[in-house]
């Protein structure tokens, strides 16, 4: 039987800040990590352990200073984000950067399904359009169904995160990419928005990195958790092993 490819894989990645001045710092030191079909890992640190540049050098916003990075087999080491976007799609801590504030709801749904090709930007106004959209909104249990002309500006940071999560797994990514996205959120609507990341990525089969601050979210979702520390991986669990871990196991962790 042939082995199914891995989603990502990073070797002996190398990432370092103002090289050569008295601020130099090793942020990535010779990271390694596979993620494998149907993985959803949450990955947790201390602030400046590297866990954001780690996310963001796999996005493409930052650039490896050595090490390699494939997704579905392809590599994109050096290749630029919109390369990137035919594999992975990114939903940010930031509500606002994952959705075009002044146009509506229907509109970024639109532009959504524009990036996968299927979707001229005008023909959401056809009342098929408009009543597939609604089907597509209703299961957030946001009232974005009855919004699709309210221009998304006006949403609350929750139903534009949800509409953000929405908009990126519509495309089916090989990899979604989790940056703190609840982290903006007040603590109700943070835990509404992890329900709903686990609904979609379940009923979706997507393959997810979530990066996090939560310790009980890192422990809850996923079937794999993964610590950063000094730029390196110390820990990397799964399975039933992750599931007998405690906050204070992660806690010892973290102060060792």
């Amino acid at each position: 039987m042939k082995q199914a490819t891995a989603v990502l894989t990073v070797k002996h990645l190398q990432k370092v800040f103002f090289p050569g001045t008295a601020n130099e710092r090793h942020v990535l030191r010779d990271v390694s990590l596979t993620i494998e079909p149907g993985d959803f890992i949450a990955v947790i640190g201390n602030n400046g352990a590297g866990k954001s540049t780690l996310l963001n050098t796999i996005a493409g916003t930052l650039a490896a200073d050595a090490g390699t990075l494939a997704l579905a087999g392809h590599d994109v080491t050096k290749k630029p984000i919109a390369y990137r976007s035919k594999w992975l799609s990114r939903v940010f801590q930031d509500p606002k950067m994952g959705t075009a504030g002044e146009l509506s709801v229907a509109q970024n749904l639109t532009l959504a399904q524009r990036h996968t090709g299927s979707m001229s930007l005008h023909r959401y106004r056809k009342a098929s359009q408009v009543a597939a959209y609604q089907e597509l909104l209703r299961p957030l249990n946001m009232g974005l169904e009855d919004r699709l002309t309210t221009q998304v500006k006006y949403l609350s940071g929750g139903q534009r995160q949800a509409l953000s999560l929405l908009m990126a797994t519509l495309s089916h990514p090989d990899l979604l990419l989790l940056d703190e996205h609840t982290a903006a959120l007040d603590p109700q609507t943070s835990q509404k928005v992890m329900d709903l990341t686990q609904t979609i990525v379940e009923e979706n089969q997507l393959t997810t990195m979530m990066i996090t601050h939560k310790m009980s979210d890192a422990l809850t979702y996923g079937n794999r958790l993964v610590m950063v520390q000094d730029g390196q991986i110390k820990l990397d669990v799964r399975g039933e092993e992750k599931q007998n871990l405690r906050q204070e196991d992660l806690l010892t962790l973290f102060a060792e």
